[in-house]
């Protein structure tokens, strides 16, 4: 019997060096695995560079690493919700590949596939295929790195010609990831819209850590109700049902209205 449990986050995140590569889970605040988050956090581990949908916000998810300037690199589709993200980006503090939110879902699930690149629409005839796109600017503003050019091929798609940018997939040296559930052998089931990019995530990292609310015995989940297989998690921490979650914006209706 394989058990991947480890006692705590702390210990589950302990060989993360300085210089890592994440992908972490989450989609704004939704299934931010924040127990291993706090847990890099506190080690104080360095010059990141993390792929995830966005960064949180400025005193949580990822934007507590962002905040401290943890991070040397973001690889994201959307940098709203954080004023601290983008003053480090304008001012020249932090690197951003801006990247197309289902190209970005596809790169990672191609990396945990072993598909090496993949011909997508997305981006065509913009800046994300015929580069120039600012990935770190200059103290003064001027652009630093920019986006290179991407190779463009013709496929004939339903009988017409379609122009197709070449996309490649996205490995990481380690994968952070929230789950609901979670059985001692890696099982993952992730509740409602915490499914988001945690799957995907898992899949990309060389080494996955999970952090699940519950953690139960092998053979006590539906095999038909998992969501992501054993075989892409390497290490498993229970943190509890009570664990903090936050949103970003709150919105009710006038009482009355």
């Amino acid at each position: 019997m394989i058990d991947k449990q480890w006692d705590s986050a702390a210990h589950a995140v302990s060989d993360i060096p300085d210089g890592a590569s994440l992908a972490v889970g989450g989609f704004g605040l939704s299934g931010n695995p924040i127990a291993l988050i706090e847990a890099l956090l506190e080690q104080g581990t360095k010059d990141l560079s993390v792929v995830s949908n966005n960064c949180g916000v400025d005193d949580w998810g990822l934007g507590v690493l962002l905040g401290a300037q943890r991070i040397r690199k973001m690889t994201s589709s959307y940098v709203g919700e954080n004023k601290e993200f983008e003053r480090q980006f304008l001012s020249g503090e932090l690197e951003l590949e801006l990247t197309p939110q289902g190209t970005l879902a596809e790169k990672l699930r191609a990396g945990g596939s072993g598909i090496a690149a993949f011909y997508t629409q997305t981006g065509v005839g913009t800046q994300v295929a015929e580069g120039g796109l600012p990935r770190r600017y200059n103290a003064d503003g001027t652009i630093a790195v920019a986006s290179p050019v991407k190779d463009v091929r013709t496929f004939e798609v339903d009988g017409s010609p379609a122009d197709f940018v070449l996309e490649e997939a996205i490995t990481t040296d380690f994968s952070l990831v929230h789950a609901s559930r979670g059985d001692r052998h890696g099982n993952l089931v992730f509740n409602k819209a915490a499914r988001n990019f945690n799957p995907l995530a898992a899949m990309a990292g060389r080494i996955c850590i999970a952090q699940v609310e519950q953690l139960v015995e092998p053979g006590d989940l539906d095999p038909d109700s998992i969501h992501l297989p054993g075989v892409f998690v390497h290490r498993i921490v229970e943190v509890g049902t009570d664990i903090p979650k936050r949103i970003e914006r709150r919105t009710v209706a006038v009482e009355g209205a």
